[in-house]
């Protein structure tokens, strides 16, 4: 993921909002919708493309797909800012 920070129409809330990464349109310019992954550190809110992960959005690990399910549905979980 590029460190250079686009120019983005939207701020996390809004983005958050609308279910898409902040971190995935801010850093590389892709809109992608807020989706369920995991890894070795656990389960995360974060976007993926064709070619795998593309962004972390939560600042937290969860230690379930189901918890990481209901944070996202229910909005309870907090966007990181910075990549």
């Amino acid at each position: 993921m590029s460190l250079a920070l686009a120019s983005v129409p939207l701020s996390a809330a809004q983005a958050k909002s609308q279910a898409i990464g902040y971190l995935s349109l801010a850093y590389t310019g892709k809109r992608l919708s807020l989706n369920v992954l995991c890894s070795a550190a656990g389960h995360y809110i974060g976007t993926a493309d064709v070619d795998g992960p593309v962004s972390r959005e939560s600042a937290q690990y969860f230690r379930s797909y189901q918890a990481a399910s209901q944070a996202l549905a229910r909005g309870h979980w907090q966007q990181r800012l910075y990549p």
